[in-house]
C-alpha cells in the first residue's frame, strides 16, 4: 500500500481581509499534522519523549487522558510503550478533529481500548482513574479564568503516582527574551516553509485564542495545584515540556 500524502498547510497562504479567530474546523483538521510537524520546534522528538515517560508512568487497569488530542498522534506513539490494559480517552473540544482522529486510529491499525469524546475544556471536566494526562500544545487554548480549576480537577481525578505532561507555548521570563525568542520562533517557521504573510495572519489569528503563560506560572499552577513534583522535560526558546507527578 502507498503511504498516505500528508496535506500541506496552505491555511493562511493567501491575503485575508479581515482575519478571524484560529479555529480548529475542517480545513485546520485535514492539514493539521503538517501544521504542527512544521510550527512546533522539535514536535516529533517530544512525542517520541512523551512515550518514553508513559511507559514508565502509565499503569496496567488505569485510563490515560489525552486532552486536546487532534488527531491522535500523541495515543498513536503511546500505543508501543504502554501496557496492554491502559484505556486511552481522547478529548477534543472539534468534532473534524475527532473525526480525523477516528480515521487516523483506524489506518493505524489502533485495537486499544479507547474513546473520543468531544468536550469543551473551559468547562468542567471531571476524570478518573488516570495514572497519565497529556495536555500538549492545548492548556494554551483555555481560557485563563480556567486554567487553575482545571489543572485541580485533572489532580484529583489522577491516581496516586500519577503523571501529567503540559506542553506549551511560552511568554519569555522577560521582554529582551521575550522578543528574542519570538524573533528565533519566526525564523524557524521561515525555514519550513512559510512566508511572512502566512506567518502574520495566523499570528493575528491567534492573538485572541492562544494565551501562552511563562514557564514559571505554569509550573507555580501545578504546584499550586498540589503535584509533589514538578520538572522540565524540555525547552526551546518559546516553548517547553513540563512533567508534574501526584
Amino acid at each position: 500500500m502507498q503511504p498516505k500524502i500528508m496535506s500541506s498547510d496552505q491555511v493562511f497562504s493567501d491575503k485575508i481581509k479581515d482575519v478571524a479567530d484560529f479555529h480548529f474546523g475542517e480545513k485546520v483538521a485535514t492539514v493539521f499534522d503538517d501544521m504542527v510537524g512544521r510550527s512546533v520546534p522539535f514536535y516529533h522528538e517530544m512525542q517520541r519523549m512523551i512515550a518514553e515517560m508513559a511507559g514508565d508512568f502509565a499503569v496496567n487497569g488505569s485510563n490515560v487522558y489525552d486532552l486536546g488530542c487532534a488527531t491522535g498522534t500523541t495515543m498513536l506513539h503511546l500505543d508501543s510503550h504502554v501496557p496492554e490494559g491502559v484505556r486511552f480517552v481522547g478529548i477534543d473540544n472539534s468534532q473534524e478533529m475527532l473525526a480525523k482522529c477516528a480515521a487516523k486510529l483506524k489506518e493505524g491499525n489502533f485495537t486499544r481500548d479507547h474513546e473520543l469524546r468531544c468536550a469543551d475544556l473551559n468547562q468542567e471536566l471531571q476524570i478518573e482513574n488516570a495514572s497519565m494526562v497529556l495536555l500538549i500544545l492545548t492548556l494554551q487554548f483555555v481560557r485563563p479564568l480556567h486554567r487553575d480549576r482545571l489543572i485541580r480537577n485533572l489532580r484529583d481525578g489522577m491516581n496516586e503516582n500519577g503523571a501529567l505532561i503540559l506542553v506549551e507555548k511560552l511568554i519569555g521570563e522577560d521582554s529582551l527574551f521575550n522578543r528574542l525568542f519570538i524573533k528565533y520562533y519566526y525564523d524557524m517557521k521561515k525555514r519550513n516553509g512559510y512566508s511572512e504573510l502566512e506567518i502574520s495572519q495566523k499570528r493575528e489569528a491567534l492573538e485572541n485564542v492562544l494565551i501562552p503563560y511563562k514557564l514559571m506560572e505554569n509550573r507555580e499552577m501545578l504546584l499550586q495545584a498540589g503535584f509533589r513534583y514538578v520538572d522540565v522535560f524540555f525547552k526551546w526558546y518559546n516553548f517547553s515540556g513540563i512533567i508534574a507527578v501526584k
